[in-house]
């Protein structure tokens, strides 16, 4: 009697090294950082295997030793990170650089600096969210005043069309150290704008964050740069940049749909723009301002009464531990004494982004009533 093996019995009998030969070893993964656990902790990691020694430092808490693996990846945990979007460095063996294995960096003029971060639930404005998003676009543009190529970056809220109503816009000046992307990039302006208008806690609007630095710096801030910077800043603001967008997106032209808001250098530009530029802008935000002295603003304090009927709003706001506080509780000062009207909040913090943030989503649902 003859009988009929299964196939695949036939094929393990006549090549048993196949049959049997193991799974091929999996590819060992590339290191990561900053890792994020599920227990609230944040593991950071930095390939270094000359240096004798390397820390991160950054926004989510104390300075981190870091212990070196026997593959030269040193590694350290920190725990209970809290939620935000927190600024961090590696120091090794004194030198600070950013994250290698972290693509998220923060825009500067000279980038130093990385980027965590850490959810909030529920959401905070600055969290990516399920809900309408806008569009981010980047413009370059050939300055007539300062004769050279220039860069700004847009946001349109969500469902904007061309052929749809006339919107707002809302001007948005960064600081010294930073650049047009910072807002968007490490700022989440346009993050906090989708959802302050999902909630309809503010009106849609264009959001035109332009290049601070109208000139090219020095080194250091320097007051005869502050003066000649925010001078040429706001002749191109004039000139160039809001023709710019008027002519390429459908916005609403009159002075009250036009607002003006900036932190640090940036804030100096707000604070000129409100006090000498009150035809074209209805309302400003200045944030932790380095503030300008009568160089700049001292025309307008005989003309008070004529800004204070154009200004629907100027809002200031300053962190008491600002290095910066001292010079806005004096401009305060002077303001009261002029007789311009303005709102000043003191607030806790530094001179720093988690401030900002919450400024710009306070100041944002004030705009365009």
């Amino acid at each position: 009697m003859k009988f009929a093996l299964p196939s695949l019995l036939l094929a393990a009998l006549a090549f048993p090294a196949f049959a049997q030969s193991p799974r091929p070893a999996a590819a060992p993964q590339a290191p990561v950082s900053p890792e994020r656990g599920a227990d609230g902790s944040v593991t950071f990691r930095c390939r270094a295997p000359q240096a004798r020694e390397v820390k991160v430092s950054g926004q989510f808490g104390p300075e981190l030793a870091l212990a070196k693996g026997p593959d030269g990846l040193w590694t350290g945990t920190a725990a209970h990170v809290p939620p935000g979007v927190h600024e961090y460095h590696f120091n090794v063996d004194g030198m600070n650089v950013i994250d290698h294995l972290n693509p998220a960096i923060k825009p500067q003029r000279a980038p130093g600096t990385s980027i965590l971060h850490v959810p909030s639930d529920p959401p905070a404005p600055w969290d990516l969210q399920d809900i309408p998003h806008g569009t981010v676009s980047q413009h370059d543009y050939s300055s007539k005043v300062l004769h050279q190529w220039r860069r700004l970056v847009v946001y349109t809220p969500p469902g904007y069309r061309a052929d749809g109503p006339a919107l707002p816009v809302l001007y948005l000046s960064h600081g010294f150290s930073d650049n047009d992307q910072s807002w968007t990039v490490h700022g989440k302006a346009h993050w906090i704008l989708d959802a302050l208008i999902a909630q309809k806690k503010a009106k849609p609007m264009l959001v035109v964050m332009p290049d601070a630095h109208a000139l090219p710096p020095g080194p250091s801030w320097k007051d005869e740069y502050a003066d000649a910077n925010t001078k040429a800043f706001c002749e191109e603001l004039h000139r160039d940049v809001i023709p710019l967008i008027e002519q390429s997106y459908h916005v609403d032209p009159a002075p009250a749909a036009r607002a003006f808001a900036g932190l640090s250098m940036g804030g100096r530009h707000a604070l000129t723009v409100a006090l000498t530029m009150s035809q074209e802008f209805s309302q400003i935000g200045a944030f932790s301002s380095a503030v300008p002295g009568d160089s700049l603003v001292g025309a307008a304090w005989a003309d008070a009464p004529a800004i204070n009927s154009r200004l629907k709003l100027l809002w200031i706001g300053c962190g008491q531990d600002d290095f910066l506080f001292a010079p806005n509780n004096a401009f305060d000062a002077q303001l009261k004494a002029k007789g311009i009207a303005h709102e000043y909040a003191v607030t806790p913090g530094t001179h720093s982004w988690p401030v900002w943030r919450n400024y710009l989503a306070t100041f944002a649902p004030r705009l365009f009533p």
